[in-house]
């Protein structure tokens, strides 16, 4: 195995951390547990919405484990990465958009 940052076994612990605050681990995972149950939006649905923001905030092990909980309720692999574009599109715009405060600061200066 290619050595990295992120060890993939340690996606296997995610169970244990509340071996350090059994408290609040127990009420992310009730609250995490309810949030992806199937609501307004379907258990498959919020899948692929976290396998989208797994990329966003770029977590490899989020991308892991939704990679494999989309592929397990039947989302197809152009439909993974269609939602991984979303998200490519949303970053990017969302750093354009930004340029908008450099071109009025630009313009400030400039004055």
């Amino acid at each position: 195995m290619d050595k990295t940052y992120y060890n993939p076994d340690d996606l296997k612990k995610f169970s244990k951390i509340g071996e350090f605050g059994k408290e609040l681990a127990d009420k992310f995972f009730s609250y995490y547990g309810e949030v992806f149950k199937d609501g307004e939006l379907s258990a498959r649905e919020k899948s692929l919405i976290a396998l989208a923001v797994a990329h966003a905030v770029q977590c490899p092990y989020c991308i892991d484990a939704y990679t494999v909980d989309c592929t397990e309720k039947g989302v197809t692999e152009p439909q993974m990465m269609e939602a991984v574009h979303v998200t490519a599109a949303i970053r990017g715009g969302s750093s354009l958009v930004h340029s908008v405060q450099m071109m009025n600061r630009v313009k400030e200066v400039s004055m």
